[in-house]
């Protein structure tokens, strides 16, 4: 639990110095939250409507996964373009040269297709688990987890690969799967994770919330939840922008074999938890 933290707090502290040389790597996580916040916001009046109007129609399984699979593409489609977009300006920054904001959203828009086409993919595979998942017991959606997470693994790198060797969907989740496997062996039970200590931020934070709410004043709770939500919404922001910053070092290590220069070699060669008894080169 503690090399965990140890090794979040690292990777903070690594990615964020690629981060303070170009700030605009944080607009966007805000982006792409501003934009699907708005997009949910849009959906539920229609879902309100279609519960009222079509009633116990709404529990057809057709219409629960069609709308899923709307969910799923369009808030897919948000975060892979901004995500796109900040790989691309991290990417210039960790090959040695200094991007702005519009390198990243016109990298994202060149590729525009691309990113949907792997939005439907994504929505797609994620609408199919959770079917499967529905209808299994307990072992069959244990095993659909291992599925899922397998999954997300072998397309680890499908984002830089498209839109940095512009390679289409096919070739790029087979070439993900490939520098993953050449890289890191399939040994692994999953990857390590800058989002550690943003999350016990977070639960450290709900103490002195838990202490105003129990004072009773409604003027202090109203305050103090307001609060809370602000410094959720502001780490979710942080980590996504860390995150997405040591992910493309990953790529450019697993591409190149050389790890960026704003990086250890010991956290970006061990950035994968080996399964347990399972250590040593090709196992991690």
């Amino acid at each position: 639990m503690f090399e965990s933290i140890y090794r979040s707090i690292e990777l903070g502290k690594e990615s964020f110095e690629v981060i303070r040389k170009d700030k605009e790597i944080l607009l966007f996580p805000v982006l792409s939250g501003i934009a699907c916040i708005i997009f949910v916001s849009l959906m539920i009046v229609p879902a309100l409507i279609a519960g009222t109007v079509f009633g116990s129609t709404m529990d057809n399984p057709v219409i629960l996964y069609g709308g899923l699979f709307v969910f799923y593409l369009i808030t897919s489609f948000i975060v892979v373009f901004f995500n796109t977009a900040l790989v691309t300006c991290a990417h210039i920054r960790l090959t040695g040269k200094d991007p702005t904001f519009h390198d990243g959203i016109s990298n994202a828009t060149k590729h525009i297709g691309r990113i949907f086409a792997w939005a439907v993919v994504s929505a797609t595979v994620g609408v199919i688990l959770s079917v499967i998942r529905d209808e299994s017991n307990i072992i069959g959606q244990i095993i659909i987890s291992m599925i899922g997470m397998a999954w997300g693994l072998l397309t680890y790198f499908v984002i830089p690969v498209m839109i940095l060797e512009d390679l289409g969907i096919a070739s790029s989740i087979k070439e993900s799967a490939s520098l993953f496997r050449k890289t890191w062996g399939e040994s692994i039970v999953g990857p390590g994770s800058i989002s550690i200590i943003f999350v016990l931020i977070g639960l450290v934070a709900l103490l002195p919330l838990a202490i105003i709410v129990l004072i009773g004043n409604a003027t202090l709770t109203i305050i103090g939840i307001a609060g809370y939500v602000l410094l959720i919404v502001v780490l979710a922001i942080v980590a996504s922008a860390l995150q997405g910053v040591f992910n493309t070092a990953l790529y450019i290590y697993a591409k190149t074999g050389k790890v960026p220069e704003s990086f250890s070699p010991e956290l970006v060669q061990t950035a994968f938890v080996p399964k347990k008894g399972r250590m040593g080169p090709g196992t991690i």
